[in-house]
């Protein structure tokens, strides 16, 4: 009992000095421009950077998904083995999605068809395949402008790109400027957003389908004690590096999506009859004028600003892992990296939706008859109709989700507190005991002003990494081209008859495009 008064008493006076702060940031991030019945700014950003990049790099996530995935399928196998990083190319693409793959996918999806309708989920689809160029830009510069350390490890992201491209093309000031307000930034919603967040939520769930807090995990000893078996899991990994973060999420991210996506194929083929009749009505609400203009627009806006918590895309964050992918070609991996919008945003997504939508219909029309924001519950009781023992695995993979994306964010994290605070033993040891703490802090506190603030303060890096991607989008464009001059040479020495090969190594070059 006196544990849990101190603990509320902790949270109310953390949220007492962070509340001020979060309602200034919020008002400015998620301000909304008053047309068509209100659209955010900061979601009306994210879209206009992905249309202009599509264009500009004329519909890359089209034309050059057959070679993205190429290079993918083979998880690494046919990288050079001496090519500079630490984590394979597969391995970093499951880093970078593990830190978008989860409750966005699964609670913000059933946000988004039920406060914006079923069309919300066509939108959420278009502006996840916009979303792949701006990964494609922003990855492949983290590659391009990546230091290596004393120790072989890698430092990449917009700390690092921002810094030296922008200086390359006499904007060393802006640079410096844009570099230095996006670590303090990413530290804090790397512990606030990524950590405590991600084991409030664990522990949530878990206590959820046990019972609840009169349950077999209920109470605050218990709720402690889970949450410092989570911290020790995410210490353990954060300790190891990039390589151990590589090689744990590059299995767990894989066999949780494909758990779940086999679960969504499975209720989806229960009510395989009503698919159609279900894509259709996605299709028609997505262009329904029936609100006139401004409810067209909001629906549009619901979707894109859903797909834009999801995917990440534009915000900086997904380069920072991706700099450590052994590859020579910084497009290389740029393609690589445009694959995680579409495995996070068009294809988990639209399952979910499509899921909510027809398997429990009589459950979602009362949501939306509502006009509440339901999130994961919904998914739950939609999968429940046709797999009754699901509840239980989600609650597993969100957990294990959440593990995952604190993981991943703590390592982000952990690279703008290096830009800022340097490289040292001690100063390296301090943040993973923050970290640490903060994933205990999480599990026992909601600290609800100090999450609202990490999720303001998380589209402040969009703002300041995508005024970089224009600057520096020729620089992106050049690095494409020489990637795909390199692929097309290797391939017609590699395919021309043994006679007419120009040099023997031909072969070694194809193993490496």
């Amino acid at each position: 009992m006196t544990s849990t008064l101190a603990m509320n008493g902790l949270e109310d006076a953390v949220n007492g000095v962070v509340q001020p702060v979060t309602d200034v940031v919020s008002k400015i991030v998620f301000y909304e421009i008053p047309v068509f019945g209100g659209i955010m700014w900061i979601v009306a950003w994210l879209v206009v950077a992905g249309i202009v990049f599509t264009v500009y790099f004329k519909g890359l996530q089209v034309r050059a998904f057959k070679v993205a995935y190429g290079i993918l399928k083979t998880r690494g196998r046919d990288e050079d083995r001496d090519a500079p990083g630490e984590i394979s190319q597969f391995q970093a693409l499951m880093a970078a999605c593990s830190a978008t793959v989860g409750l966005g996918n699964i609670a913000g999806v059933a946000v988004a068809v039920t406060i914006g309708g079923p069309g919300a989920a066509f939108w959420m689809l278009v502006c996840g395949l916009l979303g792949m160029s701006l990964k494609f830009a922003e990855c492949t510069l983290g590659v391009k402008y990546r230091e290596r350390n004393e120790d072989g490890s890698f430092s990449g992201g917009p700390m690092h790109y921002l810094r030296k491209g922008l200086a390359e093309r006499g904007l060393a000031g802006l640079g410096k400027v844009l570099a230095a307000g996006f670590a303090p930034i990413l530290i804090v919603f790397g512990l606030a957003g990524g950590v405590m967040f991600q084991t409030n939520q664990s522990v949530a769930q878990l206590q959820n389908v046990t019972g609840g807090e009169d349950g077999a995990l209920g109470g605050s000893a218990t709720t402690l004690l889970i949450g410092i078996a989570l911290a020790a899991i995410i210490g353990a990994v954060l300790f190891g590096g990039a390589k151990r973060i590589g090689a744990v999420v590059g299995k767990l991210v894989p066999a949780m999506g494909l758990i779940y996506v086999l679960a969504c194929l499975m209720v989806l083929g229960a009510n395989a009859g009503a698919i159609p009749g279900a894509l259709g009505m996605i299709v028609r609400e997505a262009f329904s004028f029936d609100a006139g203009v401004g409810g067209f627009i909001g629906v549009m806006f619901v979707g894109f600003m859903r797909a834009a918590f999801s995917s990440e895309a534009g915000l900086g964050a997904a380069p920072i892992v991706h700099a450590s992918a052994k590859t020579r070609h910084p497009a290389k991996q740029g393609l690589v990296a445009m694959l995680g919008p579409f495995i996070d945003t068009v294809v988990i997504c639209s399952m979910t939706a499509l899921a909510i939508i027809i398997a429990n219909p009589a459950s979602y029309a009362a949501a939306q008859e509502s006009g509440d924001a339901v999130g994961v519950t919904l998914t739950s009781d939609a999968f429940a109709t046709a797999l009754p023992w699901f509840p239980y695995v989600l609650a597993l993979a969100v957990c294990l989700f959440a593990i995952s994306t604190a993981v991943t964010w703590s390592f982000y994290g952990q690279k703008g507190w290096e830009d800022m605070f340097g490289r040292g033993r001690a100063a390296g040891a301090l943040y993973k005991a923050i970290v640490v703490a903060c994933a205990v802090l999480g599990s026992v506190v909601t600290l609800t002003a100090v999450l609202d603030l990490a999720d303001a303060v998380l589209f402040i890096l969009a703002v300041i990494n995508i005024l970089g991607l224009y600057l520096m989008a020729p620089v992106v464009k050049a690095e494409l081209k020489d990637y795909m001059r390199f692929r097309a040479a290797a391939r017609a020495r590699a395919e021309a008859p043994a006679a007419e090969r120009i040099d023997a190594g031909a072969a070694e070059d194809l193993d490496k495009v």
